[in-house]
């Protein structure tokens, strides 16, 4: 982790942003160790299927299939001439295909939802934090006879914002838009 640390400093990031990168870093990588094995199955198996490769094996395995059943390939009995079998097959392969991809979505969207509580936890402490601040500064600079300090503004940023009384407006605001 040191030297992950000092290869940032060296490429300009601050030793406080290259410590949150690796930390991430390092909780993906457990996560992923961590993660059950039908979810790590599932990611594998998505994650193949999203490839280059995925396409190539399929084109490679239908062309030779109808190749041999078309009767081009000499000495080999075509044993699928209406092509049932494949049909059937790749049915089947789509139906489990779709499965381990909506697992593999499922997965992705629990993580995404705990980053965004994480982005919400962040956000609404730094705002607290910024509050305080601002607090402090307008404190100091009306002891300094500052005239900034009695900048209208200064009294709505000075406010503690209340989040369930921000997501009820929002939420009110677009129901009365919905129903215009």
């Amino acid at each position: 982790m040191a030297e992950e640390i000092r290869r940032g400093e060296e490429e300009g990031l601050g030793p406080v942003l290259n410590r949150n990168i690796e930390a991430l870093r390092e909780r993906r990588a457990r996560d992923a160790r961590v993660a059950p094995l039908p979810a790590r199955i599932a990611d594998a198996v998505s994650r193949f299927a999203g490839s280059m490769s995925f396409v190539a094996v399929h084109a490679a395995a239908v062309l030779l299939w109808a190749g041999w059943n078309l009767g081009f390939v000499p000495g080999l009995v075509p044993f699928d001439p209406s092509f049932v079998i494949l049909a059937t097959a790749a049915s089947v392969e789509a139906i489990f295909l779709s499965t381990f991809i909506l697992i593999s979505q499922n997965r992705a969207a629990e993580e995404q939802d705990r980053r965004h509580e994480l982005d919400l936890q962040i956000s609404l402490l730094a705002e607290h934090e910024i509050t305080r601040l601002l607090r402090l500064v307008t404190a100091i600079a009306e002891k300094a006879g500052v005239g900034e300090a009695r900048h209208p503004d200064l009294g709505e940023l000075e406010r503690d914002v209340a989040p369930e009384a921000v997501l009820d407006t929002i939420e009110r605001k677009k129901k009365e838009a919905d129903d215009r």
